[in-house]
């Protein structure tokens, strides 16, 4: 038993300390996923969350209720996630030109990243407002609320666990989408499994960085199944 466990932690030295030559390499994939992911994190709350509560207002018997307003916004959210996400990656390479300047690198690869979080969170959005009892925005409006202290004052607190799973879900959906972002020079980690494991027949690499995403995604389904927690009071 002893001889077992001093190969297992003589295999596990050697594989760390040949893991440890793409130290540089990693750290740099690392921070790039994170700039992805976190552009398409902000996009998602700054984009996402008004065109998700647009859609719940605008609904059938909703405070604003507005049949083509919704139709056509509920057809862009749509029409967005309906898209292939490598095809909407090369379909958007003038726009994404167009805005920074290049097609090709991290921040190149964030604009697509940023068009499907929109629509990818606008909808989760949608669906957390609308389980929101009616009862709360009956009693809000009672007591001379406009439309935008109800929303706010009102059915974001009562959805707010929900609104935060959504956006655990997201942030996972999101590092998912940058390990295809390789295809415009973005990087990432799934780009350096690909290039340095798969590529050059490294599976050591490989099996490092599926570590590292699963790790990753971990912690953040933790952190918001957290916070779900703690901001839910029913």
């Amino acid at each position: 038993m002893m001889e077992w466990w001093n190969n297992l932690y003589q295999y596990l030295a050697d594989y760390f300390q040949y893991v440890s030559g793409y130290q540089e390499q990693i750290w740099k994939a690392i921070g790039e996923t994170f700039v992805m992911v976190g552009i398409s994190i902000a996009a998602a709350l700054l984009l996402g969350l008004p065109a998700g509560t647009l859609l719940y207002l605008t609904r059938r018997g909703q405070l604003l209720e507005n049949p083509l307003l919704f139709a056509i916004v509920n057809s862009l959210v749509n029409v967005i996630r309906s898209f292939p996400f490598l095809l909407l990656v090369v379909a958007m390479i003038p726009l994404t030109r167009l805005i920074v300047g290049t097609a090709i690198g991290t921040l190149a690869a964030a604009v697509p990243m940023s068009v499907i979080a929109f629509a990818y969170y606008s909808r989760l959005v949608e669906q957390s407002l609308l389980e929101v009892p009616r009862d709360v925005i009956e009693a809000a409006s009672s007591m001379g609320a406009s439309t935008l202290q109800i929303i706010v004052k009102f059915v974001y607190v009562e959805a707010r666990s929900g609104l935060v799973l959504g956006l655990t879900t997201s942030m996972i959906s999101f590092i998912s989408y940058s390990t295809v972002m390789g295809i415009v020079g973005g990087g990432g980690v799934g780009d350096f499994a690909i290039r340095y494991g798969y590529q050059r027949f490294e599976y050591e690499i490989m099996v490092f960085t599926i570590i590292i995403m699963i790790i990753l995604v971990q912690s953040i389904q933790f952190a918001g199944n957290v916070c779900s927690r703690l901001l839910d009071k029913k």
